[in-house]
């Protein structure tokens, strides 16, 4: 286990620039909580999908449009003339610009890209992932120093376990998250898990993948259906791929807040009401760590227990 930036809840509470790092599956609340932080007006909400979106893979998201915008000859005319502008609009509420640049692998009549181009993009993402994750400790002091917010918190994205190694006391990126934020993974049970299948099966979208974990399911897909790459639906085999993505995250997941952070459930996230609940909720998830306790929310019976949002979280670059 290494050292973490609180020791202690009460040395989290009394903080007067609380810094947090929330990481786990898209669905389980990352998004909403960061978003109702930043509504309070004292968090900053640093969003990791947006920033390689605008950052890293601005151009690569743009000319993909442009290529797309190309094979239509009235817009190719105006596009070598500079006389439209083709560009994403790329938002922490809309981030389908980045997701369609990811895409799916397979037959191209049904939306699919061949898997080397799928490949090419996933290293882009991860090489964008690192480096926006590195960026971290830039935009906390920028929070701070140019906009004057008292408290940060960074908004992962689901595929953070595919560019780390929990186990490495030394990771690159890690290392410097954790000097830095407190980090809080969101875990979800057997039936967030059956939940997210559920939906991502009825709407599958792309996601980000461990090379050797692509490498070996797209090898296992092609085997057991007896297909070429070209035969490939993009939509069935990104869900054949989902619950595997899941069970090969969660030991990941949980190795980070091993080792580097702490965990709270995905079921005390869908009933927080505000930041101090939010605040509470992470010094409990504190007080477990450090003194082996459980971490379950404390409530007045008195008060009723508000519904829980839904909790889609915007993460459509990454579920």
């Amino acid at each position: 286990m290494t050292a973490m930036i609180y020791n202690s809840a009460r040395q989290w509470r009394e903080d007067a620039h609380r810094r947090v790092l929330l990481f786990g599956m898209s669905g389980l609340g990352k998004t909403h909580v960061s978003n109702m932080l930043r509504r309070s007006g004292d968090w900053f909400h640093y969003s990791i999908d947006y920033r390689i979106g605008t950052r890293y893979l601005g151009e690569h998201i743009d000319d993909n449009l442009k290529r797309e915008a190309m094979k239509n000859p009235f817009l190719r005319d105006l596009i070598k003339s500079d006389s439209v502008r083709i560009a994403s609009n790329l938002s922490f509420e809309n981030l389908a610009p980045l997701s369609t640049f990811l895409g799916k692998p397979g037959d191209a009549a049904r939306g699919g890209l061949p898997i080397e181009e799928y490949r090419r993009r996933q290293e882009l993402h991860h090489r964008a992932e690192v480096s926006a994750l590195l960026d971290t400790v830039h935009f906390i002091d920028r929070a701070h120093d140019l906009y004057g917010y008292d408290h940060f918190v960074c908004d992962s994205g689901g595929s953070i376990c595919e560019v780390v190694n929990p186990d490495d006391p030394d990771d690159p990126v890690l290392r410097s998250l954790s000097q830095n934020l407190l980090m809080v993974w969101i875990k979800g049970d057997e039936a967030h898990a059956q939940h997210l299948v559920r939906r991502f099966d009825e709407a599958p979208k792309p996601m980000c993948y461990q090379a050797e974990f692509l490498d070996r399911v797209w090898s296992e897909y092609l085997s057991e259906n007896n297909l070429q790459a070209d035969d490939v639906d993009p939509d069935t085999f990104v869900r054949y791929a989902y619950a595997r993505a899941l069970a090969h995250r969660q030991p990941i997941y949980a190795a980070m807040a091993r080792n580097w952070g702490v965990t709270v459930s995905a079921e005390d996230i869908g009933k927080l009401r505000d930041p101090q609940d939010f605040t509470e909720m992470v010094a409990r998830a504190l007080d477990a760590r450090h003194t082996g306790r459980p971490a379950g929310r404390q409530v007045d019976p008195a008060t009723p227990e508000p519904a829980a949002p839904d909790q889609a979280a915007h993460d459509p670059a990454d579920p």
